[in-house]
């Protein structure tokens, strides 16, 4: 895909812009090689940071800057831009928003437009000078000659300050972190659904889902709007929002699932021994399991089967009367991410005293769930342990025939 911008200079490698609509670029980065975000979230597949030029017939506008790592990538393609007159920043988190000062530094007259909590949080951030911005309220507009640009509040998705655009003229929602994923590509459009569904849904599951109230109100807010491009601040455009946004309203907003997730480690065998019987009775009754061994997993993955849960069984032995570092580490997790959840229950193994299962209650005391009688063996689980499990089990897959989880 080609660009119409003007051609200069630009160092050989550099990446192009890419045409949405007319007057409608991409100019962002592909971060191929990063694999951790905010030094906690695992990027499997990388990630973008996606910067958007809208060129009217008499002013033009940069939709957020991009990581300062790779603010070299935006600046070589915005070579080929003579003028920018407004750099609208969506949402003043760095990958958002860190080569803002490089940009203002190469287009000095630009101002940055943003609303007044973003204002100053930038100001604090980048050490951008108070006279450079104009503040905009929600459903202010802009006018860029020939296209309009709509600001849209959607705060606590995921930070106070967040808001979309809306080019009205293009039907195109510039969803800041909304509808995002994480995605190192080259396809500029969502073509690959599937590929991009698991990814979207992963980070659904780490940023958005604490915050799953809010998503729901942006997405009635948002539904008046007639949106024919989804273009998010990570990961492709959508060219059938209908697909994203039906997935976020089923996350966010359908009931569980008959999904049983059991993170789990086992030091000397014993806490396997009961996660395995578990499992088993679980499966038998009709419930699906999805198991996560905590010495191994991908904490990605964890989030995303939390999206669907009906139940979590954490599994653990006790370390010096308290639960597993590693389990108490996934715990927390949970609590942090506030899935729709409504069943919890402890299962593990002691040797002479245990006081995980209030640990573990007191790390998790943000979710809203039934807690199920725990099972913890001494030592090696007895024939009396093993039933103990198989009554979870039935109680579990009777809650979410009661509760109408398919």
């Amino acid at each position: 895909m080609t660009s119409s911008l003007p051609q200069h200079e630009r160092p050989e490698g550099a990446a192009k812009p890419r045409k949405i609509r007319d007057g409608v670029f991409w100019i962002g980065a592909v971060h191929w090689e990063r694999r951790l975000f905010d030094a906690l979230i695992p990027l499997p597949d990388g990630t973008s940071y996606n910067a958007y030029l809208v060129r009217g017939s008499e002013k033009t506008a940069l939709i957020d800057a991009v990581d300062p790592d790779l603010a070299d990538v935006l600046m070589g393609q915005l070579d080929r831009v003579d003028t920018v007159d407004y750099l609208v920043s969506q949402h003043a988190e760095q990958d958002h928003s860190g080569a803002i000062p490089q940009v203002l530094a190469r287009y000095p007259s630009a101002k940055v437009v943003a609303n007044p909590k973003a204002k100053g949080m930038l100001m604090d951030l980048l050490a951008v000078p108070e006279e450079a911005f104009i503040t905009v309220e929600d459903g202010e507009t802009l006018s860029l000659g020939d296209k309009t640009l709509e600001f849209v509040y959607t705060p606590w998705v995921h930070w106070p300050e967040t808001m979309s655009v809306y080019l009205r003229e293009d039907k195109v929602l510039f969803s800041c972190d909304l509808f995002g994923s994480h995605i190192a590509s080259t396809d500029l459009f969502a073509t690959d659904e599937v590929r991009v569904y698991e990814a979207a849904k992963r980070y659904y599951a780490e940023i958005m889902m604490p915050f799953r109230s809010v998503v729901e109100k942006d997405l009635a807010k948002l539904a008046p709007y007639d949106i024919a491009l989804i273009a998010p601040s990570h990961g492709p455009v959508y060219p059938r929002p209908s697909f994203i946004v039906d997935a976020y309203n089923e996350w966010v907003s359908g009931p569980p699932k008959n999904v049983v997730v059991l993170p789990y480690i086992s030091m000397h065998g014993s806490t396997k021994l009961l996660v395995d019987r578990l499992t088993a009775s679980l499966v038998e009754k009709g419930v699906t399991v999805e198991l996560f061994d905590l010495a191994v997993v991908d904490i990605g993955k964890l989030a995303m089967a939390l999206v669907d849960a009906g139940t979590i069984v954490i599994g653990t032995p006790t370390v010096l009367v308290g639960p597993h570092p590693n389990v108490a580490y996934a715990a927390l997790l949970a609590n942090l991410l506030r899935p729709k959840v409504r069943f919890l229950s402890v299962i593990g193994s002691y040797g002479w005293r245990t006081k995980a299962v209030q640990t573990l209650a007191d790390l998790t005391a943000n979710l809203k769930v039934e807690v199920l009688d725990p099972v913890f063996a001494r030592g090696l689980p007895a024939a009396a342990d093993y039933d103990a499990l198989d009554q979870l089990a039935t109680r579990i897959a009777a809650l979410h025939k009661e509760n109408g989880f398919a």
